[in-house]
């Protein structure tokens, strides 16, 4: 049974044990730790982190959980940005934002490459969760928070991604037959003039499939007078056709309130980047806190579908 919430707070309970993982946990030198992915394993629950190291730039960290929440973070990088391959150019300011999916019975990584010309999406699938092969850039540069389905819809593979529009973020979905070439893309949703995601939206957690349609975790943020805020929200898509929003949450599940979500080096941020929805239906959202820590939030995946869309 999930802790009641006091009327007025979020949807979403706050583990006690928050932020879980901290750049004091990390064993190398570093600045910040935010945005890891989750990917469930027999031993448990690795998370594929973002760690920005100490130059300014960003690489992939892995971490150890057997509840998910208690993590140990192994001691090298996994992954770092390209320095002399193909994708180098395109890394050059780093790798950042992972999101697993299983796809076939790979593991997939859908990530952001960063170079001088902007954002990309590029993707990578690994066997091991240690080794990573980069299998091609497949977006133009102003893209990022892309997220794949974890099945083909209509024997095409599909994708969620926020390319930039008249200086605004909306959610588009692309589809794909070999996981290289893209196009028919179409848009999903657009920021909401008044809402708390009246400025940008993204992207956030790889669509969960449910019986009421895919639900998709995104971040809405809201521009005010001392900046940005990032919150956590909820959709429903259709099952057969992703592109038309089934119901879409009027309120945040979660929001910035506690100190390691409002102060950090980027402030008030609540940003998810995965969840893990255990067989029982209780369900860990992981999400990145003023892009300073990773923190969980739980509840379960009844609770999401009956009570984030009132």
């Amino acid at each position: 049974m999930m802790p009641r919430r006091p009327m007025g707070r979020d949807l979403l309970h706050r583990w006690e044990g928050n932020p879980a993982i901290r750049m004091e946990d990390i064993p190398f030198r570093a600045n910040t730790v935010f945005n890891g992915t989750p990917i469930v394993t027999k031993e448990g629950v690795l998370l594929l982190l973002r760690v920005e190291g100490q130059q300014g730039y960003s690489m992939f960290a892995l971490a150890r959980s057997r509840d998910g929440l208690r993590f140990k973070v192994d001691e090298r990088p996994v992954m770092m940005p390209d320095k002399s391959g193909p994708f180098a150019e395109y890394e050059l300011r780093g790798i950042e934002d992972p999101r697993a999916t299983f796809l076939e019975n790979t593991c997939y990584i859908v990530y952001t490459a960063v170079g001088k010309c902007g954002p990309r999406i590029a993707i990578a699938k690994t066997r091991n969760y240690v080794n990573y092969e980069r299998i091609g850039l497949v977006s133009e540069p102003g893209n990022k928070d892309g997220v794949l389905f974890p099945r083909k819809i209509k024997s095409r593979y599909a994708r969620l991604d926020r390319p930039i529009g008249g200086g605004r973020g909306s959610i588009w979905i692309s589809y794909s037959p070999d996981l290289l070439n893209w196009g028919d893309s179409e848009i999903v949703m657009t920021p909401r003039t008044g809402y708390w995601d009246d400025f940008r939206i993204g992207a956030s957690v790889p669509p969960i499939e449910t019986s009421q349609g895919w639900l998709e975790v995104y971040h809405g943020v809201k521009l005010t007078s001392a900046g940005a805020i990032y919150r956590i929200g909820t959709a429903l898509l259709d099952l057969d056709d992703p592109s038309k929003v089934i119901k879409r949450s009027s309120t945040p599940v979660l929001s910035p309130r506690e100190h390691y979500e409002r102060i950090g080096d980027v402030p008030n941020v609540c940003f998810a980047c995965g969840a893990v929805v255990d067989p029982d239906g209780r369900m860990k959202i992981y999400y990145g806190a003023a892009d300073t820590s990773i923190c969980v939030a739980l509840c379960t995946l009844e609770q999401v579908l009956t009570e984030s869309f009132d």
